[in-house]
């Protein structure tokens, strides 16, 4: 099984609509992936209530990685590359294993949010940054389709 790309998805297009964009996937392939990310907000949720994160602060730590576009000042290419770092699965592992070898219940919060973070993004389409604009992602374009 192969995964459907922009590129082999240009001839099934709804009539109207735009073809996705170079480096978005689409069909079963976004569905899996967005399904996954539902998997993985809920495993660093339940990663943060078992390491006894406070669930009143829950909702503002979901939102801190999201500091990580403000490169999108410096334009759409440092921007998404700036993005895409804190939004990739490495960040939450890697914590998550450093949070392993010390102990500390503090970084394990941390990975904990990293990962439900991510994980919340991909479940509801925002996936990793293309170059090209903010809206372009790889689970597609955000926003309303124009009419």
């Amino acid at each position: 099984m192969t995964a459907t790309t922009a590129m082999d998805a240009t001839t099934r297009s709804a009539p109207g609509e735009a073809a996705p964009a170079a480096g978005m996937v689409t069909g079963a392939v976004r569905n899996w992936l967005r399904l996954e990310g539902a998997a993985g907000f809920g495993a660093g949720l339940v990663l943060f209530g078992i390491t006894g994160g406070n669930w009143l602060f829950v909702i503002p730590l979901l939102l801190v990685p999201d500091v990580s576009a403000l490169g999108y000042v410096a334009g759409p290419r440092i921007g998404a590359f700036t993005y895409n770092l804190a939004h990739t699965w490495l960040p939450g592992v890697l914590v998550l294993g450093l949070a392993v070898w010390t102990g500390l219940p503090a970084v394990q919060l941390a990975a904990a949010i990293l990962i439900a973070h991510v994980g919340m993004d991909r479940a509801v389409g925002y996936g990793l940054k293309l170059p090209t604009s903010f809206q372009d992602t790889h689970l597609g374009r955000m926003g309303r389709a124009k009419s």
